[in-house]
């Protein structure tokens, strides 16, 4: 059988697919419903000499898992990396699946890591978690806001959140043009927290059952929230050799620009996955608070830099530490 390259252009509701020969000529295009009909048309032109090739978007995964039954090497497209061959004046589904199949037909794509169910499994968790508390934090805002605008005295606990929060929330006296604001928000604000609860006991029972996670938790800053979404976020080790590809990975390196013997260095780049970098510049923050020589050398560049510079400092150098004890049989 022939080899074959094929691009797709995956979207919500449909995906365009084209086909080329080794020599680059095309076999075929055609347009495919994304639903199981359009996978039954889709699934015979696959086979173990076809390489298919999508770019990574929101229903990537499932596709993924489809082709990969069919015996066909897949490649998610790093979009950011990847430069498709240019020469067309407009930009449309069949000419993107065009530029895709030609792209992986001349091994010219950057591919990213396609992490197996497990760990998909893990990230949907905390990150819903993670989710979860950012819609928490809006909502007391949102709430303290409101007070603040109706000239009332600001909640006596730190945490409005708490029971204790919710209480008084129930109970403080709102003018009547903002009484029905406040119910409706304090009502929302129960069930977020009741749901983060619920979200953080998942999240303590899976990371208890988790050799990594258990190794993570040795560090300073990182306890069973942290230590299961480095771990989820990561996945497999190995693709980092280097504490400095982890760091990359996660966007806190700095930009690097030189060119004819001058260099300067910029922002961290933030151009990597976002949950991992959230999750080490959060445990970098209370990695602040360590003894050893490499808190003190945080804390020294808090004081000359600013506590923001420290922890991102410090979560790259954190970076070293997790490569370097992360357990390799697990």
């Amino acid at each position: 059988m022939t080899p074959e390259y094929i691009g797709v252009d995956l979207h919500k509701a449909f995906f365009q697919a084209c086909a080329l020969t080794p020599a680059g000529d095309r076999l075929w295009e055609a347009r495919f419903a994304r639903t199981p009909e359009g996978w039954t048309q889709f699934a015979p032109r696959l086979g173990a000499q076809t390489t298919v090739a999508v770019e990574a978007s929101g229903p990537t995964w499932a596709f993924v898992d489809r082709v990969a039954t069919t015996g066909a090497r897949v490649c998610v497209v790093d979009t950011r990396k990847t430069k498709l061959k240019a020469g067309y004046a407009a930009k449309t589904d069949r000419l993107d699946a065009r530029r895709l199949a030609d792209a992986v037909r001349r091994e010219s794509v950057v591919s990213i890591y396609v992490p197996p169910p497990a760990i998909r499994a893990l990230r949907e968790v905390c990150r819903h978690r993670h989710q979860l508390v950012r819609l928490r934090t809006r909502v007391v805002q949102m709430l303290r806001a409101l007070l603040l605008r109706m000239d009332v005295a600001d909640a006596p606990m730190r945490r409005l959140y708490s029971a204790r929060g919710v209480a008084w929330l129930e109970q403080v006296g709102v003018p009547a043009e903002a009484a029905a604001s406040c119910r409706r928000l304090t009502h929302l604000l129960r069930l977020i927290q009741e749901d983060v609860e619920t979200a953080d006991a998942q999240v303590q029972a899976l990371a208890k059952t988790d050799p990594i996670v258990g190794v993570l938790e040795t560090m300073v800053g990182i306890g069973p929230v942290l230590g299961l979404t480095l771990r989820a976020e990561i996945g497999d080790i190995t693709r980092f050799p280097h504490g400095a590809q982890l760091a990359s990975y996660a966007g806190i390196v700095p930009r690097v620009t030189q060119s004819a013997g001058k260099g300067y260095t910029g922002r961290i780049t933030r151009d990597g996955a976002p949950w991992l970098r959230y999750a080490l510049v959060e445990a970098a923050g209370h990695g602040l608070k360590r003894q050893d020589a490499r808190g003190r050398w945080a804390r020294q560049v808090a004081r000359r830099r600013g506590l923001n510079k420290a922890r991102v400092a410090l979560a790259r150098r954190m970076c070293d530490e997790i490569v370097r004890m992360w357990p390799r049989s697990a």
